[in-house]
């Protein structure tokens, strides 16, 4: 009888220590990152009796790592043909002006991060626009900062649009075109701030017209191979607005792309981000060990879940909890409160909306922010903390704001 009273400690002892080593990213004095911290977190759920094996398999959301791993996949093989490319290239190259060439980055950015994986189209934007800027006689950092931001705006839109969001559409049920149908407004509403941001802080470093260099595309484009996985992108969008359960079209378009006598597999495989996978799988056992011995049920019955029914107290918590330990984790903290409040549809696009445009408050905010100040480093451009905070900060606090207006005053 000791032992079983003892859990609810224990589950809560890991939790909270799992969770203070995502939020600084390692477990000192050890040499851990956060998915190192998920999988030792995990572990100790189960050896520590928390959940037994089967309990722990079962605390694992296979519809969302599929979903996830399906995505990744076809974006893999439009990255390998070539595609982001063309479209980055093309955009820029009928750009006239350098604000038209600050509009591109954006749209191309937002637009594409709604499709797809955010984090995918910044690590392959990153070097196209600094090397598309110092051809057209361009500052990179204004384009590179609007690319990273409006990667993370856009990707608010859609289910697909980033890991945060895969999750809270398996945890809610909100169909893709009903999460679309709220969403958008916001990325629109907010790529507009990227844009005015950028512009309004930079304005003065931006040269009155672009420089002469022709504009080539610095890619090799595979049309046969881009076609027919922009094919099987037509009819994944077709199905996911037709309401076909997300986590089978994406597997299923990942089984139709990966049948090719082209491209070898491998390739494919080295494109698939393995620790974002085996972080979510850590990151469900920590949560499934917190349902498991009621401590998730403490919390969402605590005093500090009451004021979560507002939405301006769910956005503010929201997006200091995603910059304490990322968004991923911190929506997964939100699993079993948000299905106890009066709205918990409103409830689960708030947490989707603020999750992902708080990632824009400081580089640390997220790993598409990470990705594109890492890509600018390896050529030479240095984008530091503060520099990157003149646009992060007012960014983030408009369109906090913007969102939570336009979706607490949705029908």
């Amino acid at each position: 009888m000791a032992l079983v009273s003892l859990k609810p400690m224990l589950a809560l002892t890991i939790f909270a220590g799992a969770y203070v080593g995502l939020g600084l990213g390692r477990l000192p004095p050890f040499r851990v990152d956060r998915t190192g911290v998920a999988i030792v977190g995990a572990t100790a759920m189960v050896v520590a009796g928390v959940l037994d094996w089967n309990a722990a398999v079962a605390a694992v959301d296979a519809r969302t790592l599929a979903l996830l791993f399906g995505m990744m996949i076809v974006a893999a093989y439009l990255r390998l043909s070539g595609f982001f490319g063309l479209v980055t290239t093309w955009a820029m190259r009928r750009a006239g002006t350098p604000v038209g060439a600050l509009a591109a980055v954006v749209v191309a950015a937002g637009t594409l991060s709604a499709l797809f994986v955010n984090d995918v189209i910044c690590v392959v934007m990153a070097p196209l626009v600094v090397d598309l800027t110092r051809r057209l006689g361009l500052p990179p950092v204004p384009y590179l900062i609007a690319l990273a931001t409006a990667a993370n705006v856009g990707s608010v839109a859609t289910l697909t649009g980033n890991p945060q969001n895969m999750l809270i559409g398996s945890f809610s049920a909100i169909s893709y075109r009903a999460f679309l149908l709220r969403e958008a407004p916001v990325a629109l509403v907010g790529l507009g701030c990227v844009f005015v941001v950028v512009w309004l802080v930079y304005r003065r470093q931006l040269p009155p017209a672009l420089g002469a260099a022709a504009v080539e595309p610095p890619v090799t484009v595979h049309y046969p191979l881009m076609i027919k996985t922009l094919v099987a992108v037509l009819v994944m969008l077709a199905a996911f607005l037709g309401g076909v359960p997300i986590a089978i079209v994406a597997i299923a378009g990942a089984a139709a792309t990966l049948l090719t006598r082209r491209v070898n597999p491998n390739k494919v495989y080295r494109e698939i981000d393995w620790k974002l996978l085996v972080l979510f799988t850590g990151l469900f056992v920590l949560t499934g060990g917190a349902e498991r011995t009621g401590l998730a049920d403490a919390i969402t019955t605590s005093p500090l879940a009451a004021g979560l029914e507002r939405p301006a107290v769910l956005t503010a918590v929201t997006a200091v909890l995603s910059n304490l330990v990322s968004n991923v984790p911190a929506v997964l903290v939100f699993k079993p409160i948000v299905p106890q409040l009066a709205e918990p549809t409103r409830a689960w696009l708030l947490v989707a909306m603020a999750s992902t445009l708080s990632g824009n408050l400081t580089i640390l905010g997220s790993v598409a922010n990470l990705i594109v100040v890492e890509a600018a480093r390896s050529s030479g451009v240095r984008i530091g903390f503060a520099e990157y905070c003149r646009v992060g900060v007012p960014l983030t606090l408009v369109t906090l704001l913007l969102g939570a207006l336009i979706l607490a005053l949705a029908p």
